[in-house]
């Protein structure tokens, strides 16, 4: 699949699931090195929030609305995941006030599974997965623009008609 960095046509590695598909299960750190896995976080609907490198704007906004929304929607959990170092998320974090779930995808595990490598800089497309509680994909959206934000009404609104 290819998107777009600043304009500039680039290639995702690998096969991107999409609605429908069971989502492809992962093992990511959090902030306290906890090991979080999908399974794990499917309880209630999922919103995987995919962000490229959380010190830049568009990734601090897409980060942000979701914290925003998990502080009020209880019915629902959120991640965003990016392959930032612990300690960059860790330092936004704390300077953004963000008390969501941060997960790292260190080896790219998450950015392979999800084919959401973009080789040339080495980072993560930006995209959201909506996971049901049997671990289906009911809503993706991996954005055509990597510079751009996603469509944050209509992941929500595939999460909530799940509660």
């Amino acid at each position: 699949m290819q998107v777009t960095l600043k304009g500039n046509p680039v290639e995702l590695e690998g096969v991107q699931p999409i609605k429908g598909d069971k989502a492809p299960n992962f093992s990511l750190l959090d902030l306290n090195d906890t090991l979080v896995e999908l399974s794990a976080s499917i309880n209630n609907p999922l919103i995987i929030s995919v962000v490229p490198d959380i010190d830049t704007s568009v990734c601090a906004l897409q980060t942000k609305r979701f914290n925003q929304e998990a502080a009020t929607e209880t019915g629902i959990n959120f991640v965003t995941i990016s392959n930032n170092t612990k300690e960059e998320q860790s330092n936004w974090c704390a300077a953004e006030g963000v008390e969501m779930t941060m997960l790292r995808d260190a080896d790219l595990e998450f950015a392979k599974n999800y084919g959401l490598l973009i080789p040339a800089i080495d980072r993560l497309a930006r995209a959201i997965f909506v996971v049901d509680s049997k671990g289906t994909i009911v809503y993706e959206e991996i954005v055509p623009e990597v510079s751009q934000e996603p469509d944050y009404a209509k992941a929500l609104e595939a999460a909530k008609a799940l509660i």
